[in-house]
């Protein structure tokens, strides 16, 4: 079953939620809606769900319209970020529960409910826990329970709602982990809504990235992270050490090093501002060449296996970030307060009127 979305707006008041969005979701793919808060992600999916409608564009299930339809007429199933389990029902009570609410004439036998719901449990690993309540459960316990749920109705799609934000980071990584092998076993279109990077990019097939209620991006995890659209995309993607100069005919001239911006062969003398990611920074104790800057370490975090070093240029007092691993780290012997040489590997240059990164999560 395929999803699309096609040229879909929604205005709450004077607030445009969304604005002619355009989405394709295709048998058996698992989308990733990523933006920062209040760029539209859960108002899009309520729409997909049926839970909400557009002011104006349509939604197409398997190439028909459902755009007037209910959410029961389309059959989706719907993961919320706070479970809405039933708490007075049992486990297995509230994965049987969309079952037995349907109309008598499409309405499974006692049998066939209790088998569904048996395999469920036992495909979400949770089959010994069918007599428990909700509050008797973990809550990683649980959000596996409300997936089972969203199942057992055999939806054509699978919607889910920050799934995994009221979890702790470690079972946020074993749930979306599992989600995955999940996903892959069932071959559902599927689509989950998140404000975690880290999260989009390791579960989803594609990445759809929003921002101010329109996609700004879509492609592979690797794509958009590699090959951002624009600033906005680069910077919500991860962190970024920012060097403001001119282009020209396809060179920018960046402080005191030049490279080149084949994309801007036609900018003549542009403000533009050039993208290093920390770990693409060079770092050492001898000047490089004329190009490298020169910077005071103020401070040095380790983190897993990386070494995050926070700088502060000595020309102009604007911080930067670099990352090195731990060798490099324990061979350099670097410490807070001394000078060092930094130079980027790589720059990505966008003209400063591009799409200016200016989020908050």
């Amino acid at each position: 079953m395929s999803i699309e979305v096609r040229n879909v707006s929604k205005k709450f008041g004077n607030f445009e939620a969304l604005k002619n969005v355009q989405l394709s979701v295709g048998d058996g793919e698992l989308l990733a809606l990523l933006g920062p808060s209040g760029s539209g992600k859960t108002t899009l999916l309520r729409i997909i769900a049926g839970l909400d409608f557009p002011d104006s564009g349509s939604i197409f299930l398997n190439d028909e319209d459902a755009t007037v339809h209910s959410a029961r007429e389309r059959r989706v199933g719907f993961v919320f970020q706070h479970y809405a389990l039933f708490r007075h029902m049992t486990v297995f009570e509230n994965v049987a529960f969309g079952m037995r609410v349907r109309p008598r004439a499409v309405r499974p036998s006692k049998a066939e409910i209790r088998e569904r719901v048996t395999k469920l449990l036992k495909l979400v690993q949770l089959d010994w826990l069918a007599d428990r309540y909700p509050a008797q459960l973990s809550g990683g316990q649980r959000q596996r329970i409300a997936l089972a749920r969203a199942l057992a109705v055999e939806p054509n799609v699978l919607l889910l709602d920050e799934p995994f934000g009221a979890l702790d980071a470690r079972v946020r990584r074993e749930l979306r982990l599992w989600l995955r092998r999940l996903h892959d076993e069932l071959q559902i279109a599927c689509v989950f809504v998140t404000h975690d990077q880290e999260e989009a990019l390791e579960v989803s097939d594609r990445v759809a990235i929003m921002d101010a209620g329109q996609i700004e991006q879509i492609g592979t995890p690797e794509s958009v992270y590699d090959q951002p659209a624009n600033p906005f995309v680069y910077g919500f993607l991860g962190n970024v050490n920012l060097f403001h100069g001119r282009v020209n005919s396809g060179k920018a001239k960046i402080g005191e090093f030049e490279v080149d911006a084949p994309e801007h062969h036609d900018a003549s003398d542009a403000p533009a501002v050039g993208y290093t990611r920390p770990h693409e920074m060079d770092v050492a104790r001898a000047q490089n060449g004329r190009d490298a800057i020169r910077a005071e370490i103020v401070h040095i975090q380790a983190v897993g296996p990386h070494v995050k070093l926070k700088l502060k240029r000595e020309d102009s007092g604007v911080f930067l970030e670099a990352e090195i691993s731990k060798e490099q780290q324990r061979e350099m012997a670097l410490r807070a307060g001394e000078s060092i040489f930094v130079k980027p590997r790589q720059v990505r240059v966008f003209i400063a009127a591009d799409k200016p990164l200016n989020y908050q999560i």
